[in-house]
């Protein structure tokens, strides 16, 4: 980042996605070593499941077929009713293994890439060993600011149940009661759906710049997100729009997949592992610059709010993730040192 702090808060959202493309491209080894790593693990991980999901759920719902035609009285009944069972514990075990990893190699390759890119503005001198090493440190951290917004959303989202069970109680009783008011609580409906999507994209926002302030400052968990709402103001629109790109490009590329890999059975096997590399190798760029992209738009929040960052204390902040006993030094210890 060779750009002055107090420029930082001029980029707009092309600003940003030029500074996170000179980033990347300025140090393409330390970010291919990374994203090898970690990011490429993450996108096999996220399009596998895909493919594996179809594959469980198809042979259950076949199962359920066979099941639907077949006597009660039928030996068979019995045994197709225990496969299902079986399928359906396996299906629901491969979701718990694959949101399992899906966080794991998310938060590491979160770790990692702001640790990265805080290295190379301060100017410290960072190898992908030195990385590695500091990854799992980091992601201590970045693990306990992620629990607290998972409770935040827990709660969030048992409020919008809530209030959609009202919602459709009192439907049900106009509806019961003959009232015209059939228009006015679809209305209602889609106003609690924009409100409820608005919110959820708010505190999506908090924990993604949650993650980095976790990663450059003394602050993590509740903290954290407290930092990460005051960084926000200001400037949410600008990252509102920016995570509503990368989203649809990664819903595209999703949908993608699906339609040419999953469901392409018009397609030769040739074509389909085509199509399943292009997109694999698609994603992997997008959740590498979008990581880059979060980064970045801390550096742009902070400067916005003329919060100044001391290059000098942050090299120490990072320095202490390193392996070791490191104790950076204090002001009173250099002038005795001096004296």
């Amino acid at each position: 980042m060779d750009r002055e702090q107090d420029e930082l808060q001029f980029l707009g959202i092309f600003g940003i996605y030029k500074e996170a493309y000179k980033i990347v491209f300025s140090r393409r080894k330390i970010f291919s070593q990374i994203t090898l790593a970690l990011i490429l693990p993450l996108s096999f991980l996220f399009l596998s499941h895909i493919e594996l999901s179809k594959i469980l759920l198809s042979k259950i719902i076949h199962n359920e077929i066979v099941l639907d035609g077949t006597s009660a009285n039928n030996p068979k009944y019995e045994k197709v009713s225990d496969a299902i069972s079986s399928e359906w514990a396996t299906y629901w075990l491969f979701k718990a293994a694959y949101f399992t990893f899906l966080l794991i190699f998310s938060l590491l390759s979160t770790s990692a890439v702001v640790y990265t890119i805080a290295c190379i503005y301060t100017g410290r001198e960072i190898t992908f060993k030195k990385v590695m090493s500091v990854v799992p440190k980091v992601w201590k951290r970045v693990m306990v600011t992620f629990l607290c917004i998972f409770m935040a959303i827990f709660c969030y989202n048992i409020v919008a149940f809530l209030i959609l069970i009202i919602w459709v109680l009192i439907w049900v009783l106009a509806a019961l009661s003959m009232a015209k008011s059939d228009a006015i609580e679809k209305i209602i409906g889609v106003f609690l759906l924009i409100v409820y999507f608005i919110g959820f994209v708010y505190l999506t926002l908090i924990w993604q710049l949650a993650s980095v302030v976790s990663v450059l400052e003394e602050a993590r968990g509740i903290k954290a997100m407290v930092k990460s709402k005051a960084l926000l103001k200001g400037n949410m629109w600008v990252a509102t729009i920016i995570y509503c790109k990368l989203n649809v490009l990664a819903a595209l590329l999703q949908f993608g997949f699906q339609q040419l890999v999953v469901s392409g059975r018009s397609f030769v096997v040739a074509e389909r592992v085509a199509y399943g590399v292009i997109c694999f190798l698609l994603l992997v760029k997008l959740v590498l610059f979008g990581l880059v992209i979060q980064t970045v738009l801390y550096f742009v929040c902070k400067s916005y709010h003329h919060e100044e960052i001391d290059k000098s204390a942050l090299s120490d902040h990072l320095e202490v993730y390193l392996p070791g006993d490191y104790v950076p030094l204090s002001s009173k210890n250099i002038q005795l040192e001096q004296v």
